[in-house]
């Protein structure tokens, strides 16, 4: 399988990177895309993938940041995309939630990515938290637009939003919060998304799924959310995962899958 999003420049990696990516091998995860959070970061995280078979890297600000990027044009982002390895524009979005970055700024940012995204016709990397409504008018107006391919990472919004999005083809990443006891909401939205437009992640070091909830989170873990799915949508796992790996290659095309080492 494939880790669609995890975060292996996060500090909580720094003594022992190796040994995760070791286990993540063991444990079959044959390939990680490693998420851009801040510019400033995104050397850092070129750095760690090009020295592996199948990791690639975005380029982007996530919407907690969004105050200190905006600055941030599209020129500058499209250029990242030279490096063969960066296969998508993001993580960016908007917040309200935390509202660590004004409104506004997120907005402005979140506008910026999307014509990279346009630009590029590289996938836009979404995350959205109480915002539902501004954002699905927004993505659906830019996508009237010019149309660019789409994922909405982690997702735990509404329904309605979902199936704004997926009206304008987008996949959507399901993660650890699906095993939760209290994430009904996030569940229920799974019955919505067609087969070929599912992906799942980790987002580690965060959201770790039970049983393994409360630990530092690692691409590993991704097999016990997909061994919850396989019984959720009762499916064969091994279907799924083909399935899954399938569903990555169809919406990240630059990527290139490599026999491992």
């Amino acid at each position: 399988m494939i880790d669609t999003h995890v975060n292996l420049h996060h500090h909580l990696y720094h003594d022992d990177l190796p040994d995760v990516l070791a286990r993540a091998k063991a444990g079959g995860i044959h390939g990680m895309l490693s998420i851009c959070d801040r510019i400033e970061n995104f050397e850092k995280i070129l750095e760690i993938v090009t020295t592996l078979d199948n990791f690639w890297l975005s380029v982007g600000a996530h919407p907690h940041e969004a105050k200190d990027h905006l600055d941030l044009s599209v020129e500058k982002l499209t250029q990242y995309c030279t490096h063969e390895e960066v296969i998508g524009i993001g993580e960016t979005g908007l917040d309200f939630h935390y509202g660590l970055s004004p409104e506004q700024d997120q907005i402005q940012v979140l506008l910026t990515h999307i014509h990279a995204a346009q630009a590029s016709q590289l996938p836009l990397i979404v995350h959205t938290r109480s915002a539902d409504a501004i954002m699905g008018d927004i993505l659906t107006s830019e996508y009237r637009n010019m149309a660019f391919p789409l994922l909405m990472h982690c997702y735990t919004s509404g329904e309605n939003l979902l199936k704004k999005c997926l009206d304008i083809g987008a996949y959507v990443s399901i993660s650890g919060i699906a095993t939760f006891r209290n994430a009904d909401d996030v569940r229920n939205n799974i019955k919505y998304i067609p087969h070929d437009k599912l992906l799942v992640e980790t987002d580690c070091p965060y959201l770790a799924p039970i049983p393994k909830r409360g630990q530092r989170n690692e691409p590993l873990f991704l097999n016990y959310l997909v061994e919850y799915l396989a019984q959720y949508l009762e499916r064969d796992i091994e279907e799924l995962k083909a399935e899954l790996d399938n569903n990555f290659f169809s919406l990240f095309t630059r990527a290139r899958c490599e026999p491992s080492k």
